[in-house]
This record gives C-alpha cells, structure tokens and sequence, in this order.
C-alpha cells in the first residue's frame, strides 16, 4: 500500500514541476528534464514508502503477527512498541488483545419442551501468546467463525437440561454451565473466556401467562398459611391463659383451711365494729319479716 501511495504523490509532484520544463519558444515540454524530474520523485517516494513499510507501531493491547513470504506466520508475535519487518518480504497484522465484548442471541429447547430464547453477552479476549495461531488456523473472523456457533451450542445442550422454571430458579447454575462448556471450547482456540452473562430469557406468551398464575397461587397460599398460623398461635396463647387460670384457682382452693376462714371472718367482723357507729339497727332481717326492736330507755342516774 505504501508504495502505491509512493507513486502517486510522484506523479502528481512531477505534473506539478512539469511546468518548470516547457520551452515557450519551442512550445513543447523539454523530455529530458520532464523524466530527469519523474525520476527524482519517483526514487524519493519509494524510498520513503520502503521505510515506512518496514516499520510497524504496535500499540497497547494490540500483538502484531508477521507474516513471512518465505516462511509463513511467524509463531510469537510482536509486542507493543515500533517494530521493524523486512519490505518486500514480511507483512505485519495487527491484531487486538484487550477484554471485547459480544452479545449473541440463542433459543433452545427447555427439558420440558419448551422453547426458550436467551441472550448471552460475553467478555473475551484472545490469548495474547497464541494469537498468531489462531490468525493462522481461523483469522481475523474468528467471533463468527468460532465464538457464535460455540454459544450456540453451549446454550442449547445447558437448556435441555433443564426445565423451564428451573431456568428461572436455577438462572446462576445455568449460566455457570454454559460459561464452563464455552470455556472448554474456546480454549482450544487459543480464546480466553473472562466473563459469561445472560442478560435475557423470554418464553412463550402462554408460558409467562401460567407462571404469573402460578406466582399468584403460592403468594395466596403462604398469606393463607400465614394466617393459619397466626390463628394457631392465638389460641395456643389463650389455652396456655386459661391453664394458668385454672391453676391458680386450684391453687387458691388448696389453700383454704378452716383456719384461714375463722382469720378471714375475724378480720371482717373486726371491719365491720371499725365502721360502726354506735347505733343498733332498727330492723333485724330475718327469714319471715322484719322484727322491730324495742326502744327501752335506760334509767336515770338516782331514779328509782
């Protein structure tokens, strides 16, 4: 490529000088000096097109695999920093190492027959040591050569194992199976693996229906059993209450002796002659009717 560019920019910087080489009596180009400046121009671009050729600047993150007419691919690349090729001979293909990411979409068959479609996104890179084979066993198109029908496999032998709840239950487990089959495959291909995410699953209409449904249901259920037990533990509370009562009252019978009811009824009496006020009743009730009392005055002091 360089030497293409080399030899435009002759040709257009000749053209230009040209004008330098017309002989207005004549009224002709003067050829000598017309190919004299050809010449010098088309020397100067090779040789600058043959230095640039033989340099190559490879950046961070990138490896450059050299090429060699005579011997092939040259099995360890080229590190970071300018490196020098031979021209004519050697070509260098940059090539990046960095962590890429690539989003594929899979659909697969669940265990229950279930037609299930997963997004997978993928954090990779080529192995920096070995990207020279795989530029010489796949090239530079190894996402779609590789990497896609590997996803694709992965997801649909994970998928099958499973059934379609367990894919919503078990999502970690899931996605931990098909990030180790993805490893293994990869690998062989000199493709390092970092990170393994499914950002999607979609079912059909009626599925997702059924496990809404379904959702609902057990919701229902464990506010039913929570209820349940919430009525349990209330009246496992009263019952524990009225044991409690029922002891105490046997309690308190157990301690009732003669004795206690002779002090019980001293102490009422004693309340009772507290509280009086030195009248006598009028009435005495009895069973039949009252009786009224007698009013007898008592004698005088000295009265006979």
């Amino acid at each position: 490529m360089w030497f293409v560019i080399a030899i435009l920019v002759a040709l257009v910087a000749a053209g230009l000088t040209a004008r330098e080489t017309y002989d207005p009596k004549r009224q002709m180009f003067l050829i000598g000096p017309v190919l004299g400046t050809f010449a010098k121009w088309v020397f100067g671009g090779l040789a600058i097109a043959f230095v640039l050729s033989a340099v190559a600047l490879i950046q961070a993150g990138q490896r450059g695999v050299v090429f060699d007419i005579f011997h092939g691919v040259e099995k360890t690349p080229k590190g970071e920093g300018i490196r020098v090729v031979i021209p004519f001979m050697q070509t260098i293909t940059v090539m990046d190492v960095r962590v890429q990411k690539v989003e594929f979409d899979a659909s697969a068959a669940s265990q229950d027959m279930q037609e299930v479609a997963t997004k997978v996104t993928l954090n990779y890179r080529p192995n920096p040591e070995m990207v020279a084979i795989l530029y010489q066993q796949v090239g530079l198109g190894y996402v779609e050569r590789v990497i896609h029908p590997a996803v694709q496999e992965a997801v649909k032998a994970c998928t099958a194992k499973h059934k379609v709840e367990e894919l919503i239950t078990k999502r970690e487990e899931v996605k931990d199976e098909i990030h180790r089959q993805l490893q293994a495959i990869l690998v062989k291909q000199n493709i390092m693996l970092v990170e393994t995410y499914i950002t999607d699953f979609n079912f059909s209409r009626s599925f997702s229906e059924a496990i809404e449904q379904k959702q609902v249901a057990e919701q229902e259920a464990l506010k039913a059993r929570r209820v349940l037990e919430r009525v349990k533990a209330e009246a496992e509370q009263k019952i524990a209450s009225a044991r409690a009562e029922a002891e105490s009252l046997r309690m308190q019978q157990s301690a009732i002796t003669p004795l206690l009811l002779q002090l019980r009824m001293i102490e009422m009496q004693t309340k009772a002659v507290e509280k009086w006020d030195g009248r006598m009743p009028t009435f005495i009730m009895g069973n039949n009717s009252a009786m009224p009392f007698i009013n007898i005055p008592m004698p005088k002091a000295g009265s006979q």
